[in-house]
């Protein structure tokens, strides 16, 4: 024990405090390493299973929180990787969200023109504005409402943890609404290219309504290109300018948090509004990406490296999921995916026939 921890317990024994600094530094490397090392496992099986035939349209985001339910639930996650596991789910996440606006730039939300914009932006508020009424209609708790919302509305998996960090639900809601924007996502993955001859799409029309309604970035990409090049194209730009939106949603739901906050606790001053500054870090690389010419390959490498990261922070969630309790919320929020799925789909179509 060095000189100042013995002070600290000093100090601590005269005056009836706990002796807060002997406690073992929750960030020191070798406290973080047993959970990190168990959730880079999880995330690096993910990636290696996408090449196996059939898996490659799940996100390796999807596969990795599938593993880590699966070893929580079957294994158990041992207690020493619990820091690890927490640092994955927090620190890791925000950073990664951070990298996501370094795929995204101005240009391609100019590619997809007012008129796009504007039905994206109409069916995201609609689609989350819908399901928060239908949550507290059907008695689905606020928070995991939410979650499936951001979910559905927004970019699946990624706009679920990321929302959590406002939203502050349980690892079990969270594990709830992936479970439910991935079931419902990739339904639409493949049954979306059956519809184009049906509901008399074009190119460009199938791919923006396959880019605003579907959930993950890659169930857009393997539906949408299954209508030809365009078709692809046009669902992939017009799925990350939704992506992009991401970033106002989070803000708003944290002044919205802040607010209820502000309210319980009858407006003194503690309450701390649960502000993401992080999400200021991804308008920022969003910017950086949009003036400054990043080589493909290094958008690859960065593109990679932040999938890998997002995968090790749904892993984490995964590793925190213990499935009695999510059998235990009942069929009501996965009824609530479900009519979010069929609104964000019906709806979105609508404003792209009105459209032409």
């Amino acid at each position: 024990m060095n000189a100042d921890t013995r002070i600290d317990v000093e100090k601590a024994a005269k005056t009836d405090a706990p002796a807060i600094a002997v406690q073992p530094d929750r960030f020191a490397i070798h406290t973080l390493a047993p959970g990190l090392f168990l959730a880079v496992l999880i995330a690096g099986t993910a990636f290696a299973l996408r090449h196996l035939p059939g898996v490659g349209a799940f996100s390796p985001m999807i596969i990795a929180i599938v593993i880590g339910m699966a070893f929580h639930n079957l294994v158990g996650t041992p207690a020493r990787a619990k820091a690890g596991v927490a640092f994955s789910m927090r620190t890791l996440l925000r950073g990664a969200i951070i990298l996501l606006g370094l795929q995204l730039t101005i240009m391609q939300v100019a590619e997809v023109g007012a008129a796009g914009v504007a039905i994206i932006a109409t069916t995201l508020v609609a689609t989350f504005a819908f399901t928060l009424w239908l949550g507290r209609l059907i008695g689905v708790d606020r928070k995991l409402a939410e979650l499936i919302a951001a979910g559905t509305s927004i970019c699946g998996a990624s706009a679920v943890i990321a929302t959590n960090t406002v939203t502050g639900a349980h690892d079990e809601d969270v594990a709830y609404a992936v479970a439910c924007v991935t079931v419902f996502g990739s339904i639409a993955m493949f049954a979306y290219p059956l519809l184009p001859g049906l509901l008399h799409l074009d190119a460009h029309g199938y791919g923006l309504w396959a880019g605003v309604s579907i959930h993950e970035i890659a169930q857009v990409v393997a539906a949408a290109f299954q209508d030809g090049k365009q078709a692809g194209e046009f669902g992939t730009i017009a799925k990350l300018t939704r992506v992009m939106m991401l970033a106002p949603m989070v803000i708003a739901l944290g002044f919205a948090a802040s607010r209820r906050m502000k309210a319980h606790d009858q407006g003194h001053s503690q309450a701390k509004p649960p502000m993401p500054w992080f999400v200021l870090g991804f308008v920022a690389m969003v910017g950086l990406n949009s003036v400054v010419s990043i080589p493909e390959d290094a958008k690859v490498w960065i593109a990679t490296m932040t999938t890998f990261l997002l995968s090790m922070a749904l892993a984490a969630m995964g590793l925190e999921t213990d499935f009695r309790k999510l059998k235990a919320k009942g069929a009501r929020p996965f009824l609530l995916g479900l009519a979010a799925f069929l609104f964000i789909a019906s709806f979105s179509l609508m404003l792209v026939k009105l459209a032409g």
